[in-house]
């Protein structure tokens, strides 16, 4: 087998990674979501009412019910989550069943939809319904009229469609999955993925090869699998599309929104048993880098082709994108900048990193971060000369 050859690159250059899509951000009421390629804004007054639509037949609404004490508001107002869902419900005359979870301390109900529309259609889907933060509690800047004492604001999502129109299930459940209701809750795991599968019993698990156990809840595995399959799906719709890149980002963007939350007592044990005696963050994420590429490499063709990154940490598996991503996450938690980049050709990811130092370097969102390839015994900063055109690099900035 004729060796590799890594080199240090001059200084390589990706233009227009900014450009592509980001999720929407309301500065209003707070709150954020990140909607699959293809939605666009069909409706809506942008504040507290909004509409899009899929060409593929998928439409997703959302409005926000609040009224503050004397503040008249036109439509009803809703005291509860409980009273808002059983409202839809009934003006729907939908016959689908309502779930009523808790997510990250807020109240939330999913309701199934199953109604017809105009009294011709059947339409299907779900709704989410879930408590904002409150006015006074938004960040300087977000001032909304009313006192404390109001009853929380409520978002309420639907995700909806023509009932038996296959693929649209997937959409449905990644557009609601991928709401953020407050700060707090931009990397944690979505409300539709902590319904279906609530963290609840908290265990300690062997991290990879480091002498050292980290807690996880006993649902992460198997809750960040799931989610990372369901968006493998709408991935896919994009294979042919002109914005399979904007896709890939958001794939990408949505695990790593999944995982970052899960991994982060396995990311201080990391970092714990690494950074000792304390090194700089070079040295660190080097270490970090040997451990990642230690791992077996493994494929799954026939699915996702990406393992879910507690797996991957505690089990020592993966191949180069969710290492990438794992090692991305460990220096993140560690407060150093990091990313990845994937490229469709080459079949490949690398992870990147603001660190000080020589090396090949990619610059993204007007950043010169330094490669890492996690599949290879070699240092930060090396990149195969076989992989090493820069225009069949893509960025992946996750937030």
């Amino acid at each position: 087998m004729k060796k590799k050859r890594f080199i240090f690159l001059p200084l390589l250059v990706f233009i227009g990674s900014f450009a592509f899509s980001s999720p929407l951000e309301n500065s209003t009421w707070g709150f954020s979501m990140d909607l699959p390629e293809g939605y666009k804004f069909s409706g809506g007054d942008g504040k507290n009412t909004f509409s899009f639509s899929h060409p593929d037949g998928a439409a997703f609404e959302i409005s926000i019910n609040y009224n503050s004490p004397g503040q008249r508001t036109e439509g009803r107002a809703y005291a509860s989550v409980e009273e808002m869902s059983r409202d839809v419900k009934a003006k729907l005359n939908s016959s689908g069943d309502i779930e009523f979870f808790d997510y990250r301390g807020k109240k939330a109900a999913l309701i199934e939809l199953d109604y017809l529309q105009q009294r011709v259609s059947r339409m299907a889907g779900w709704a989410l319904c879930v408590e904002l933060a409150q006015p006074n509690q938004r960040p300087a800047g977000q001032r909304t009229e009313g006192s404390a004492s109001a009853s929380k604001p409520l978002l309420l999502a639907m995700a909806y469609g023509q009932a038996g129109k296959e693929g649209l299930e997937a959409l449905h459940f990644s557009a609601l999955d991928s709401i953020v209701p407050e700060e707090g809750d931009r990397l944690a795991p979505g409300p539709i993925t902590e319904f279906a599968y609530p963290r609840e019993t908290r265990i300690k698990a062997s991290v990879f090869a480091l002498d050292c156990e980290a807690w996880i809840f006993e649902e992460d595995a198997e809750a960040a699998q799931a989610l990372i399959d369901r968006e493998f799906e709408v991935l896919r719709r994009y294979q042919n599309s002109p914005s399979w890149k904007e896709a890939w980002i958001r794939f990408y963007r949505a695990v790593y929104r999944d995982s970052f939350d899960r991994l982060t007592d396995i990311a201080f044990q990391v970092e714990r048993k690494l950074n000792v005696p304390p090194k700089g963050n070079r040295d660190f994420a080097n270490q970090a880098l040997k451990w990642v590429q230690s791992f077996k490499y493994e494929r799954d063709l026939f699915g996702s082709d990406f393992i879910n990154l507690v797996s991957s940490a505690v089990e020592g598996r993966g191949d180069c994108d969710n290492r990438a991503m794992l090692w991305a996450v460990i220096l993140k938690q560690a407060c150093i900048p990091s990313a990845m980049m994937v490229s469709r050709n080459y079949s490949h990811a690398m992870g990147l990193a603001d660190l000080p130092g020589t090396g090949a370097r990619f610059e993204m969102e007007g950043q010169k971060l330094l490669v890492a390839e996690t599949t290879a015994d070699v240092s930060i900063g090396l990149i195969n000369e076989a992989v090493s055109e820069i225009d069949e690099w893509l960025g992946i900035p996750f937030e």
